[in-house]
């Protein structure tokens, strides 16, 4: 197992994610307990000493059947990481309540890693308001040894990124994001990373393999990676690609079977990052894989000085390609919906008038509206 060195702990390099644990009947409330325990058993005893969950996971069971999990094993032989709510704007009155209401779901006396939970353009102006004390509480149980360490996680963009760390950044030791090959430039993960390194706030990871997108490439991708590294699993170039940014420190993975977790495990028996042929390679293949799914929008902004709503269609469009390719995979594609609730109404998608006015400065030419009207559909 590789590991990190960590403000004097050695943390696996590989952190288990308890997001996608093994359920029974393709219930997600109903988590098969025995396959977990029996996957957390392997885990531990190959190395894997940090494990995440959070309040929402599996309807709430998440924290519960980790706790149990974990319960057989010394404390300080594991370190256990979760999360205010803070997704669900109702909680945000609730940070104590919930807080004990953690320790007591997972037999916790104390939580060695806690996080504001994905940070965004939904609850961002809420996590900043002292009002709700959100802040305020968790650095009280810090004082009190009842957190370890504390962070964030973000989904949020660029700028939502830096208002959090603008208002609370000197109080953060770890910032997890969504961070791998396709989204280093789609979602303009590289800035993310540069701006957590500026802050030199180590970097946790989520979504290493996109929700599985990255597990299986086409024959064509599939075939160049393998004249490179001709032993290298695809998904281990995922891993190989986090292996090689700077700042990454944990790198979290939602195995559901035995499987995976065996494979991540090979995967980090060693570090072997990419050198600068590998990682021109797999970017290229990035691309190829953006530009099959996304609409090709250049963010020229033609279309918004000509859209009598004034509707920043340009962001709407990134909204939209995110929605398609997370979709498209699998994933949870929540994303786009948690920005569009921030939106006023007046700026949001249903607001075009599909008067076509975008349509006829569009240098790509873009069909805007329609693209519009399938996202009011998509979203609901």
């Amino acid at each position: 197992m590789v590991y990190k060195d960590y403000r004097g702990i050695k943390l696996s390099a590989l952190g288990f994610g308890a997001m996608r644990l093994p359920v029974i009947g393709g219930d997600d409330s109903r988590i098969d307990e025995e396959e977990t325990f029996k996957m957390v058993d392997k885990a531990m005893t190959a190395g894997i000493n940090y494990y995440d969950t959070a309040w929402g996971y599996h309807d709430g069971y998440s924290e519960i059947v980790m706790g149990k999990a974990l319960a057989k094993y010394e404390r300080d032989k594991f370190y256990i990481a979760t999360k205010f709510p803070g997704y669900d704007l109702s909680n945000m009155g609730k940070v104590k309540e919930i807080f004990e209401k953690q320790l007591e779901k997972t037999g916790m006396e104390y939580f060695d890693f806690y996080l504001f939970h994905n940070v965004c353009e939904m609850n961002i102006e809420q996590y900043l308001d002292p009002k709700f004390g959100i802040y305020d509480y968790l650095m009280e149980q810090k004082k009190n040894g009842r957190i370890k360490h504390l962070g964030f996680s973000c989904h949020g963009e660029y700028k939502t990124m830096k208002r959090f760390l603008d208002a609370y950044g000197k109080d953060m030791e770890f910032c997890q994001i969504q961070l791998n090959y396709l989204d280093w430039e789609f979602q303009d993960a590289k800035a993310k990373v540069d701006l957590l390194n500026e802050w030199n706030i180590p970097i946790w990871v989520m979504e290493p393999l996109r929700g599985g997108r990255l597990a299986k490439l086409d024959e064509q991708s599939e075939k160049e990676l393998k004249a490179l590294r001709q032993e290298e699993a695809i998904p281990a170039w995922a891993f190989r690609f986090l292996q090689s940014v700077k700042g990454v420190t944990m790198v979290l993975s939602g195995m559901s079977n035995m499987e995976q977790l065996e494979a991540n495990l090979k995967t980090y028996a060693e570090d072997k990052p990419l050198n600068d042929r590998e990682m021109s390679a797999l970017m290229a293949i990035a691309d190829r894989m953006q530009a099959k799914k996304s609409i090709p929008c250049t963010a020229c902004h033609y279309c918004v000085s000509h859209c009598p709503m004034g509707l920043d269609i340009p962001y709407i469009i990134s909204l939209y390609n995110e929605h398609l390719l997370t979709a498209q995979a699998g994933g949870m594609a929540f994303i786009a919906p948690m920005a569009l609730m921030a939106m006023p109404d007046d700026k949001k998608p249903s607001a075009c008038l599909h008067c076509h006015s975008c349509e006829h400065v569009c240098p790509q030419t873009i069909k805007i509206s329609d693209m519009m009207a399938d996202f009011v559909n998509k979203i609901g």
